[in-house]
């Protein structure tokens, strides 16, 4: 049995996915369908023996590339997806055996997040809240006032999604999240491709989160400034393995300075993966 304390505990855990060798033989029809069942599976890790630890009112930030194994990581923890090896504990309880607790207690927000484009934002918070048995008048205040927190236009709530911008509907999804009050909050790259002010209003809200609620949060991020500012610790994931953890500070000692200027956490980030890390449009 996990501490509680912990928050969240993943303890090598690894997924692995199989992807089909393609060949670029020019090959008659009978001889495609013949090597159709023949063909070579590559086994893809997309997460490879990770562990980490996130206690009670605790930011742990995971720095990568697109690839990495990110946003798989974060699906793993969600119950989204089985690990093939390994364990996961929120707040104590097993993701998997205790899988429906676990639910009740975390929330997540990706950069695919989907609404009913029809729908206005509140409609969409109105929605999502019923679904949790969460009364639709208690909905309605409490997605304006978040939506307010995060610097939403009020005199827009009640405007189509589909005639919202990126940024307002990335709002709208962090509002989604917050509604059932997580104790875990997965946040999967909920600033990419926001504006700067944007950018800003999330990260603020954020901190308050951790603040307010003590809650457990999981950022990953492209963002080197966003996680030094809002992260307790941070892991740098390449190939879907851990290869670096510590504060900035602890990652900044270790990485040797060129020039005798002072290493920053990009600095780290080219030193230990070879990579510079780039946002997608």
């Amino acid at each position: 049995m996990e501490n509680p304390l912990h928050g969240l505990a993943v303890r090598g855990v690894t997924k692995r996915f199989h992807r089909t060798k393609r060949t670029k033989n020019k090959l008659r029809v009978y001889q495609k369908i013949i090597n159709f069942f023949k063909r070579e599976k590559e086994i893809i890790r997309a997460v490879d023996d990770i562990s980490l630890e996130v206690g009670i009112g605790e930011i742990y930030g995971i720095l990568g590339a697109n690839g990495s194994g990110k946003s798989t990581l974060i699906r793993l923890i969600s119950t989204l997806l089985l690990p093939d090896t390994g364990s996961i504990h929120v707040f104590g309880d097993d993701v998997v055996t205790h899988s429906l607790k676990v639910r009740r207690v975390m929330n997540r927000v990706s950069v695919e997040a989907s609404f009913f484009k029809r729908l206005s934002s509140t409609e969409n918070l109105i929605y999502a809240a019923r679904l949790y048995g969460i009364p639709a008048p208690e909905a309605k205040r409490k997605a304006q006032q978040i939506l307010e927190r995060l610097g939403f236009d009020a005199d827009r709530m009640d405007e189509e999604m589909e005639h919202l911008s990126r940024g307002m509907q990335q709002k709208v999804a962090i509002a989604r999240a917050l509604l059932t009050t997580p104790m875990l909050l997965l946040l999967d790259e909920p600033t990419t491709g926001l504006d700067p002010k944007s950018k800003r209003d999330v990260q603020a809200f954020i901190e308050d989160i951790r603040q307010e609620r003590n809650a457990v949060i999981v950022l990953t991020t492209h963002d080197m400034v966003e996680a030094e500012k809002l992260c307790d610790k941070i892991a740098i994931i390449d190939n879907g393995r851990f290869i670096a953890e510590g504060t900035v500070e602890e990652l900044i000692a270790n990485t040797p300075s060129e020039n005798g200027d002072p290493a920053t956490l990009e600095d780290v980030f080219i030193a230990l993966t070879g990579k510079q890390i780039e946002e997608e449009a």
